[in-house]
């Protein structure tokens, strides 16, 4: 298929123009219906009914698309009305973020596997890293609790989408064995799903604060 054939394809009559942005909110449509494992190029080509160049013309490769689509989720962080104080202003931005990752099926996952310098990302890395200043950090603590925030919010998120495929009977079986005595004394603990209160309670541990 040529540029030329691409081009054509993404404005055809009685089509909507195809761009960008119109990949990544298919791609995002995909991903809530049928979750990180059941996104493609050839499955966004047909939810536009479009070929796989066509969708590729726009996001020039799939690792590429993983980066805008985590972006997208980034730009649905809001940033207005952000609190004063500058450890209150973090806690916000990362409630915002955390429901921003929960919205979207395998939401964390898909900004986890990404690096995405793009403008809703670094919006949200400039908004946070200049609250941790605000309070203090030099700058290499604040780079540094920036990193151990998002890590942590991205691999709590993920436990959350995960769980309903993730619980079954081989943690306790295997512990009943008795070979993992401390364990076995706090097993309770690791069914614990109470996922706000982990989230307020590590954000808390990483900030230093009570």
């Amino acid at each position: 298929m040529t540029k030329k054939q691409v081009r054509a394809e993404a404005s055809a009559p009685g089509q909507t123009r195809l761009g960008p942005d119109a990949v990544v909110r298919a791609g995002l449509e995909l991903l809530d219906e049928k979750g990180a494992d059941g996104l493609s190029i050839r499955g966004i080509a047909d939810r536009l009914g479009v070929r796989m160049n066509t969708v590729l013309w726009h996001a020039k490769t799939k690792a590429r698309l993983l980066e805008l689509m985590a972006d997208a989720i980034l730009a649905e962080v809001p940033v207005e009305g952000l609190p004063e104080p500058w450890e209150s202003r973090v806690r916000e931005l990362f409630h915002r973020y955390r429901r921003a990752l929960l919205a979207h099926r395998d939401g964390a996952r898909i900004v986890a596997g990404t690096y995405a310098a793009e403008p809703a990302t670094l919006r949200f890395a400039e908004l946070l890293v200049e609250a941790l200043l605000a309070g203090g950090l030099p700058e290499r603590e604040a780079v540094w609790t920036c990193w151990a925030l998002v890590y942590f919010t991205l691999g709590l998120a993920q436990e959350e989408q995960a769980l309903p495929d993730a619980r079954g009977p081989a943690f306790a079986r295997r512990l009943g064995a008795g070979d993992y005595p401390s364990l076995s004394r706090a097993a309770e603990h690791f069914e614990d799903t109470s996922f706000d209160e982990r989230f307020d309670y590590g954000i808390s541990r990483i900030l230093g604060t009570s």
